[in-house]
């Protein structure tokens, strides 16, 4: 690609990105206490005030204000800025991998659906229904559309259906580890939203970029479970949210997994 064209689109795509992060801060904050994502606007957490226009930039916004309300002087959590320049990150990553293309706009969509799900997960060791159900259904709606992209509906059909396996391959593994894991501690391992956010994943990446990152989210899993479990006494109480590890499993999964698998399948080939 032109390097005229894409710069100022990569801007772009970084810019839309903060804007979303933006969005899914509010998603984030009101899903779970089951309050409208659209009213009231945008307002400070702790005097209620609504916040102005520019105040409302991100991350911008946040640097201005020097990280507190304009009218009551509260502490704004960085948190908001971080997951604004984090989604526009992302976006960037994704705008640079795959350019102009369905699949640009397709995996935004799915990146934004894991931002908010490993953040509310990590706030509140839930998984909400709406929006796990709906990224399967837009997953689902994704591969059909990129299948008639690329061969007409016959292999429109056939994405469909592949999606369709994944996403089931990717519940029923989860809701057999949970099972098994809940038999062998004698209690819960694993809540049922992470099978639901499997069958998502699943939906979107295919079945072998779902067992590849299902794996890779164990892993982080296991690593920062064990540093925790080393430093804390109370190692009954401890509850890590795995939705979190599942989120940068199946990022990476999309950005490495084809290259990964085929490197994989390739080192064995005879």
């Amino acid at each position: 690609m032109d390097m005229v064209v894409f710069v100022p689109a990569s801007a772009i795509a970084f810019v839309v990105g903060t804007a979303v992060g933006s969005f899914l801060n509010v998603v984030v904050y009101r899903l779970p206490a089951g309050l409208s994502l659209l009213y009231p606007p945008s307002r400070c957490p702790q005097c209620f005030t609504p916040l102005k226009p520019h105040d409302n930039v991100p991350v911008l916004g946040w640097l201005w204000l020097k990280g507190r309300c304009r009218y009551c002087k509260a502490r704004i959590s960085p948190r908001y800025p971080v997951v604004e320049f984090t989604t526009g990150m992302v976006f960037l990553l994704v705008f640079g991998n795959f350019q102009f293309s369905l699949s640009t706009l397709g995996y935004w969509v799915f990146c934004s659906w894991l931002i908010a799900l490993a953040l509310i997960d990590a706030d509140t060791m839930t998984l909400p229904n709406p929006l796990t159900a709906s990224g399967v259904i837009l997953g689902i709606g994704f591969k059909l559309i990129e299948g008639w992209q690329q061969g007409g509906w016959s292999q429109a059909v056939n994405s469909l259906f592949a999606a369709i396996f994944a996403s089931v391959i990717g519940i029923w593994l989860f809701d057999t580890i949970r099972i098994l894991g809940s038999v062998a501690f004698g209690k819960t391992a694993m809540g049922g939203g992470d099978a639901k956010l499997a069958a998502m994943m699943g939906a979107w990446l295919g079945w072998q970029n779902l067992l590849l990152a299902s794996f890779v989210a164990c892993l982080l899993g296991a690593v920062v479970g064990g540093i925790m479990l080393s430093r804390t006494s109370q190692k009954s109480m401890l509850k890590i949210p795995f939705g979190p590890y599942l989120a940068i499993g199946a990022i990476l999964a999309m950005f490495f997994g084809e290259t990964f698998i085929s490197n994989y399948l390739n080192l064995f080939s005879v």
